[in-house]
């Protein structure tokens, strides 16, 4: 018998865990407020915007605030799609939260304007097979925006990256500790992110490096 490959790299996110992701994720508030601004100002009013791996759903809520597109979140873990449903009800905002695999979207073909995935893609366990459903799900000329982390990223970057989120001792070493013997582990270089993006429906990308990581840029050619 085959045995059906998880969609993930690593443990499940799911109760504690999800909520401890959550809590030590919250302090990055306004990185997830700049993200939306920026995903909002890039896509038309009235657009459909796709979070893959949105986690607590932090920037889809805070890109549904604006009030211009409809937002839609995917995520494998069944505890963030709970906790990013009731955020968003508890802002009054309009979001809606699916669980699902990024390699198997439960989304029709070109029904999305715009997708981000932050900082996410290097747990995905079938990178191509994420990448080819972002394309299939993209309307043709929509565009997908992925933030990780570079596998070549410093220790000292990543420290004072670290220091930023204001988690407290325990906590910070905790994440430094993830970063060194998980995290790092399982990014991409920019030629393996240029190789995936080959191996996919995209056939190329585009690659900005930022911070510790990437900004990688995948566009569906127009019709």
């Amino acid at each position: 018998m085959v045995r059906a490959t998880k969609g993930y790299i690593g443990l499940p996110l799911e109760g504690y865990l999800a909520r401890w992701y959550a809590r030590i994720t919250r302090g990055s508030m306004d990185d997830y407020r700049k993200g939306a601004a920026d995903v909002n100002a890039r896509v038309a009013a009235g657009a459909k915007v796709l979070e893959v791996a949105p986690g607590p759903g932090y920037l889809s809520i805070e890109l549904a605030r604006f009030g211009r597109c409809h937002v839609v979140g995917l995520d494998i873990s069944h505890s963030f799609v709970a906790m990013a449903t009731e955020s968003a009800r508890q802002a009054g905002v309009t979001a809606e939260f699916h669980q699902g695999d990024a390699a198997a979207m439960p989304f029709a073909d070109n029904e999305f304007d715009f997708i981000i995935c932050r900082a996410a893609f290097k747990n995905f366990s079938r990178p191509v097979e994420a990448l080819d459903e972002m394309h299939r799900v993209l309307r043709p000329g929509g565009q997908a925006w992925i933030v990780d982390l570079s596998k070549d990223a410093s220790q000292d970057d990543i420290n004072a990256c670290v220091a930023d989120m204001n988690l407290g001792r325990a906590n910070s070493a905790i994440v430094r500790w993830t970063f060194k013997h998980m995290l790092l582990k399982r990014a991409k270089s920019r030629t393996e992110f240029e190789r995936l993006a080959r191996e996919s429906a995209f056939g190329s990308c585009q690659i900005e490096a930022e911070s510790i990581g990437f900004n990688v840029w995948l566009t569906r050619p127009a019709a």
